[in-house]
């Protein structure tokens, strides 16, 4: 029932899409809300100038959006950790980068680990982790730690 909300309207926060529920006859918290948006990989995507939830299949693929332009939007800090770099998004978004820069396939990254509002990007030595977040600092208005 989540997805096909999602789908059919811009909900923009959990006790918002929580009211639906409740209002179609659906007991859930915003716990339990929160959840399942993550177990369905819903992501807070802009939309005609504000954020709403979406489902993978509705945002567009980020390949088409372009890494730069990505980073450049979402990404609020960086910081890098001897050989990660720590990227810090708006509440929700983080999710979206993480895929991202999974399907880059960039050599110098060996996975990610997105939590809400923060991604955390292996990387294979110190150096390459500084080169990266210098690469994404001149992408954003982001201060670089």
């Amino acid at each position: 029932m989540i997805a096909e909300l999602l789908r059919g309207n811009e909900l923009s926060s959990q006790e918002e899409l929580a009211e639906r529920l409740a209002a179609m006859g659906y007991s859930v918290t915003q716990a339990t809300v929160s959840r399942d948006l993550e177990q369905i990989g819903a992501v807070k995507v802009r939309r005609a100038g504000h954020l709403a939830y979406s489902l993978p299949d509705q945002v567009r693929s980020p390949a088409a959006r372009g890494i730069d332009r990505m980073v450049g939007e979402w990404v609020r800090s960086i910081d890098t950790a001897v050989n990660m770099v720590v990227m810090k998004t708006p509440p929700g978004s983080a999710h979206l980068i993480g895929v991202a820069l999974d399907q880059q396939g960039m050599p110098e990254v060996v996975g990610t680990i997105c939590g809400d509002d923060t991604i955390f990007v292996a990387c294979r030595s110190v150096s390459s982790a500084n080169a990266l977040a210098k690469r994404f600092g001149q992408m954003t208005e982001a201060s670089v730690h």
